[in-house]
């Protein structure tokens, strides 16, 4: 496994490679940290300044990745220069990386509700699976090292790639005792938000709701079957919420105190790959805890 970690080495801010640290792995994953110079501006004219700056850095990267090699994890170290998140996602794609880790940076309340410009361009455009890094609570950052039990959370609709976060989640080696939560929300349809409709139309809606929740019953036992072996502790609810589904799993995760979700990075129809407002984007925008959202590998070439 290829963990790919972007940050910023002078803003002092190793929370994504201190929860890498201290989480555990499978055998022979790698890490990467990379930080991203901008281009000055006006540009600079003497290319040794780059040469400089880059050496500064690079040594400042090997002191941030010592709790990673302290660990036994092999590391690499890169500095690339160009628009962040777009030299992010570049390298990603160079490196064949399979997880990016990025770090929430909230500093207030309001900017704990939403992520800043880079991490969710990474997020929306990364070539493989991304996770953003938050706190866990108010316990900081879990040393997994001492046996550390974790809550994760896995969101699924029964798509492919809800099936691929399940998978991920199963085969990782979790500290004993850790649990795993899988939930499937139904698309309630509500009345409310369509006044305008007839009687049978609001008929016609509550079948459609009835017909959504059966199909998060059959979801959660799909996800029962992929999950069969695993040596998690595993919990299995249709939570009914009168919500839409990114805030009925926010409340999930809240109540049941999660330190991670885990969900697929679309539905079955596709459609919020390319639009604003899908799911797992409103949940990494919103969660209190740390998200992974699983994307589809990368045909091999």
């Amino acid at each position: 496994m290829r963990v790919l970690i972007p940050l910023d080495v002078r803003s002092g801010n190793g929370k994504a490679v201190n929860a890498a640290a201290a989480r555990p792995w499978p055998n022979g994953t790698a890490f990467c940290l990379l930080h991203v110079l901008v281009p000055a501006t006006p540009p600079m004219v003497v290319p040794r300044l780059f040469e400089i700056s880059k050496k500064t850095i690079l040594e400042r990267l090997e002191q941030v990745a010592g709790p990673l090699r302290k660990a036994g994890w092999k590391v690499r170290t890169e500095v690339r220069e160009g628009s962040p998140a777009r030299a992010i996602n570049s390298f990603a794609k160079e490196w064949a990386a399979d997880l990016v880790m990025v770090g929430s940076h909230e500093r207030s309340q309001l900017a704990c509700r939403f992520l800043g410009g880079t991490a969710q361009s990474v997020m929306r455009h990364a070539p493989c699976s991304v996770e953003i890094v938050r706190a866990e609570r108010s316990r900081g950052i879990m040393d997994f090292t001492a046996g550390g039990k974790r809550r994760i959370l896995v969101a699924t609709d029964g798509s492919e790639l809800s099936i691929a976060a399940l998978k991920s989640v199963a085969r990782r080696p979790w500290p004993r005792g850790s649990k795993l939560k899988v939930v499937s929300v139904p698309e309630f349809i509500l009345a409310k938000e369509a006044p305008y409709l007839e009687e049978g139309e609001i008929q016609e809606l509550g079948d459609l709701g009835a017909a959504s929740l059966e199909d998060a019953k059959q979801c959660i036992a799909m996800a029962r079957e992929v999950l069969s072996g695993s040596s998690l502790e595993i919990t299995t609810e249709v939570p009914e919420y009168e919500e839409r589904p990114y805030q009925a799993i926010l409340c999930e995760a809240e109540k049941w105190g999660a330190d991670l979700i885990v969900l697929g990075s679309h539905g079955r129809s596709g459609f919020d790959r390319f639009v604003m407002g899908s799911v797992s984007e409103a949940v990494a925008l919103h969660a209190k805890c740390s998200v992974e959202i699983i994307r589809e590998p990368r045909p091999s070439t």
